[in-house]
C-alpha cells in the first residue's frame, strides 16, 4: 500500500489541494511512496514539492520543464553598484547563435540557446550573507560578502516537446517504454544544466567578470531510477548528500543547504519557497497594493530587471511562501543543514522594452 508524508510543520502554508494531489497521486498503479516538502502547492494535476516513489514511471509526475534546475557560479565583481550592473545585464530572450557553443548540443534542441524563459525562472547576482556552517562554506569556496550568480532554469520546450508526444498518446498513462522515455529525459536534464552554464557565461562577459564552472548545479524537475524503482520529482531537489540551493524570493534570501534526506523525504529536499498565491491572485492582489515601481526594488533594496509588468505582479516576494519556515522544517524533519544565505542585488526576469520594441511586438 502506499503512503504519504508531508515534511512540513503545522505552521507551515500547505493547501489541502495540495494534500489531496499528493493522496492521489498514491491512488496510482505501483506506486509505493509519496513525499511532500514543506514548499508543497498544487500543480496541474500532481502536485509541486513532491517526490514519488513508483514502480511504474510517469512522464506526467515530471511534468513538461524536464532538467529544470538552479545552479549557484561564484563571480568576483570590483565595484558592485545594483543600479550600474541592472543596466548591463544581456537580454536574456534572445537566443544564442548555436555556433556560440562549443561542443555537442543535448538532443540537437538549438532554439532558445542562453535563455531564461519566464514563470519563476530567473537569474539573480546575489551577496552571501550569513555563513551558518564555516567549514562548508570554506569548502564550497564561499565567504560572507562574496558574489555569486544564480541561475533557474528548464529546458526550454525541449520538456515540453517530450511530455507532448507522449500525452498525445497515452494521456497521464504511464510510459510504454521506459528506457525510450529515460533516454530523451536525460538529454533535457543535460540540455538544463548545459543551458544554466551558459546564461551565467553571458552574463559574466556582460558585468566584466570571468565565466566560473558552478559550485551548486541541482535540477528539481527529474526521474532516478533508485533500486529498481522509479523516483519522480517535480518541484523538488536531490538531497541525497548533496548541495542545494533553496531559492527564496527577489524580494528575501535564498538558502544554500547541505542536503541529507533519507526514505521517507523521497532522498529529497525542497527547491524553493513555493507559491501560496496562484499567478492570477497574485496579479489581481498585487495590482491593488503595489505599484510597477514599487516591485522593482525589493524590502531588501535589490532590483528587479523585468520588462513584464503582469509577471513582476505574478511573481511578487508576497505570492511565496516564507522561506525561512520552509527552510526551518527541512531542518527540524533532519532533511538539511543551512550553510550561507544569499541576498539579493539584482534579478533578472526578462529584459526592459523600450517603447519601440513595444510597438514592433516584441516581449
Amino acid at each position: 500500500m502506499s503512503t504519504v508524508t508531508v515534511l512540513a510543520s503545522p505552521a507551515s502554508w500547505i493547501e489541502s489541494d495540495a494534500v489531496a494531489q499528493c493522496h492521489q497521486v498514491a491512488a496510482l498503479d505501483g506506486m509505493r511512496h509519496v513525499a511532500g516538502m514543506p514548499d508543497l502547492h498544487p500543480g496541474k494535476g500532481a502536485p509541486i514539492g513532491a517526490a514519488m516513489l513508483s514502480s511504474v514511471l510517469y512522464p506526467f509526475l515530471v511534468g513538461s520543464d524536464i532538467g529544470c534546475g538552479i545552479a549557484v557560479f561564484p563571480i568576483r565583481l570590483k565595484r558592485p553598484v545594483a543600479e550600474k550592473l541592472a543596466a548591463r545585464f544581456p537580454d536574456l530572450d534572445r537566443p544564442l547563435d548555436p555556433a556560440e557553443v562549443d561542443g555537442d548540443i543535448p538532443a540537437g534542441h538549438r532554439e532558445s540557446l542562453g535563455t531564461v524563459g519566464r514563470g519563476n525562472h530567473f537569474v539573480e547576482l546575489a551577496r552571501v550573507g550569513a555563513v551558518l556552517e564555516p567549514g562548508h562554506a570554506s569548502r564550497l569556496g564561499l565567504a560572507a560578502g562574496d558574489l555569486v550568480l544564480i541561475v533557474h532554469s528548464g529546458s526550454r520546450g525541449l520538456g515540453e516537446r517530450i511530455l507532448r508526444a507522449h500525452t498525445e498518446v497515452h494521456g497521464a498513462g504511464p510510459a510504454p517504454d521506459p528506457a525510450a522515455y529515460l533516454a530523451s529525459h536525460d538529454a533535457a536534464v543535460a540540455w538544463g544544466s548545459l543551458n544554466r552554464r551558459l546564461m551565467a557565461a553571458r552574463v559574466a562577459h556582460a558585468l566584466g567578470a570571468r565565466p566560473a564552472e558552478p559550485i551548486v548545479d541541482e535540477c528539481h524537475n527529474l526521474v532516478e531510477v533508485r533500486d529498481g524503482l522509479y523516483l519522480h520529482r517535480k518541484g523538488a531537489a536531490r538531497g541525497d548528500g548533496r548541495d542545494v540551493l533553496v531559492a527564496g524570493t527577489r524580494g528575501t534570501p535564498s538558502y544554500l543547504v547541505a542536503a541529507h534526506a533519507g526514505p521517507d523525504a523521497g532522498y529529497s529536499v525542497a527547491h524553493g519557497a513555493g507559491r501560496k498565491m496562484s499567478r492570477a491572485d497574485a496579479l489581481r492582489r498585487g495590482r491593488a497594493k503595489h505599484t510597477v515601481e514599487e516591485l522593482r526594488r525589493t524590502p531588501v533594496g535589490s532590483l528587479v530587471v523585468c520588462g513584464d509588468r503582469q509577471l513582476l505582479f505574478e511573481e511578487a516576494p508576497t505570492a511565496y511562501k516564507r522561506i525561512e519556515q520552509v527552510v526551518g522544517d527541512l531542518v527540524a524533519h533532519g532533511l538539511a543543514t543551512p550553510v550561507v544565505t544569499t541576498v539579493p542585488l539584482v534579478t533578472y526576469k526578462t529584459a526592459e522594452r523600450t517603447a519601440g520594441d513595444r510597438r514592433r511586438g516584441r516581449r
